[in-house]
């Protein structure tokens, strides 16, 4: 059975959603069908060229990431319903952020952080073990306050939205995020289930095979610290 370390958490909401889950010890990944509620066979898997592109290379050298819609588009794209695994990595020393097309299973784009409006965030780069978007309902185009969350690994957090310049930096505690400050010093990753007819959740894992489990916008915990284990994540402690 495995234990959870190194590892990061993403979300993909091309198709049915799921998470996908990156062990950097091994360079190997997971899938978890979120409907099906486990992870299928044929997991955890090499990270290679033919399941993750370019991106494969890079693995290694994976911070965090997260997905979006509607928030971009390339090359004549339509926006609609276009969604984007944003993958957040470091390429030697250089802060570098992949936009993946979930759509078309690809990379599309890679650039510094520092050439995008994502270069608020670098003075925390570092630090950060989680982030997601942080929705608070509607329509989302290009151009609406996009909000984001990050959780770092010094016992701080902060919210961003792409269309500012600069950052909210807030403490974790009984008001930003209730429940979680006996544990910010064993935060491992986060990711989002964005669900249509409820409130999303953002769930964090942490040491010892936990985790915990909060709604999206309203920041209420659902329940934790909980058991990663067969009734919760079915097939993820696989080795």
């Amino acid at each position: 059975m495995r234990t959870l370390k190194n590892m990061i958490a993403v979300d993909w909401r091309s198709g049915k959603d799921r998470y996908y889950f990156f062990f950097k010890d091994t360079e190997t990944y997971t899938r978890f069908d979120i409907g099906d509620h486990s992870v299928p066979d044929g997991y955890p898997a090499s990270v290679n060229s033919g399941n993750w592109d370019s991106f494969h290379s890079d693995i290694k050298n994976l911070r965090f990431g997260f997905s979006t819609t509607n928030l971009y588009k390339f090359d004549g794209q339509e926006a609609f319903d276009r969604d984007y695994l944003l993958l957040f990595y470091y390429e030697g020393e250089t802060p570098m952020c992949c936009w993946y097309d979930q759509d078309d299973d690809k990379v599309t784009r890679r650039k510094p952080v520092a050439d995008t409006h994502w270069r608020p965030i670098l003075p925390y780069f570092d630090n950060i073990v989680a982030g997601t978007w942080w929705e608070t309902g509607g329509a989302n185009w290009i151009g609406k306050p996009s909000p984001f969350r990050f959780l770092m690994n010094d016992g701080q957090s902060f919210w961003f939205d792409i269309y500012k310049t600069d950052v909210l930096l807030q403490s974790i505690d009984e008001h930003s995020w209730p429940g979680l400050e006996l544990y910010q010093n064993r935060i491992l990753t986060g990711v989002q289930n964005d669900r249509t007819l409820e409130q999303s959740l953002f769930h964090i894992f942490l040491t010892n095979n936990e985790f915990m489990t909060y709604t999206i916008p309203d920041g209420e915990l659902v329940h934790g610290p909980k058991k990663v284990d067969e009734h919760t994540w079915s097939g993820l402690l696989r080795d």
